[in-house]
C-alpha cells in the first residue's frame, strides 16, 4: 500500500522517533509503514489520519482498489 506518511512527517520536520512517540508505536513501525513493508492496522491508520487532520484516503492509497 502506497502512503504519504514520509512526506507528511517531513513537512512537519518530525523525525521517525517523534512521529512514533505521537502515535505510541515504535520508530521501526513508522519506518516499516513509510517504506511499505507493513500496512498499518485500521486503528493505527485512523490515529495517523487524526494526527495529520486528513482523511485516510489522502494518506494511504490502496493500489489494488480496482481489482
Amino acid at each position: 500500500m502506497k502512503n504519504r506518511l514520509k512526506v507528511l512527517r517531513a513537512e512537519r520536520k518530525w523525525s521517525q522517533a517523534e512521529l512514533a512517540g505521537r502515535l505510541d508505536v515504535s520508530r521501526q513501525a513508522v519506518n516499516a509503514v513509510e517504506t511499505g513493508k507493513f500496512d498499518p492496522s485500521l486503528p493505527l491508520a485512523f490515529k495517523i489520519a487524526r494526527l495529520f487532520q486528513l482523511p485516510i484516503e489522502e494518506i494511504f492509497d490502496d493500489e489494488h482498489a480496482d481489482d
